[in-house]
C-alpha cells in the first residue's frame, strides 16, 4: 500500500468531520459523547487474525480517527439553544 494513500486517507480523515461541522454544525452533545466513545470501542477491538491485513489497519484508523475528530469537535463547538429577550 502505498504510503500517500494512507497520508491523503488520514488528512481526509481529518477534514471531512471538520467540515461537516462547520457546514451543519453541531448535534446534540450526547451524540458526539457517543461518537467518543465508539472510536474508542473501534480502537480497543482486537483485529480477527482473518482480516490482519494493511487495508483492514487502514479502515480502522480512519474510522478511529473521523469518530474522535467528528466528536470532539461537536462538543468544543457546542453551544445550547438560548432564547433571545428583545
Amino acid at each position: 500500500m502505498s504510503t500517500m494513500l494512507a497520508v491523503l486517507a488520514y488528512m481526509a480523515a481529518l477534514a471531512v468531520p471538520g467540515f461537516l461541522l462547520y457546514r451543519f454544525g453541531s448535534l446534540a452533545w450526547y451524540w458526539h459523547a457517543v461518537s467518543i466513545l465508539a472510536a474508542l470501542g473501534v480502537g480497543f477491538m482486537p483485529t480477527p487474525p482473518a482480516l490482519a491485513n494493511p487495508a483492514c489497519e487502514l479502515l480502522t484508523g480512519i474510522v478511529f480517527v473521523f469518530l474522535v475528530v467528528w466528536g470532539i469537535g461537536g462538543l468544543v463547538v457546542f453551544r445550547p439553544h438560548r432564547e433571545k429577550h428583545a
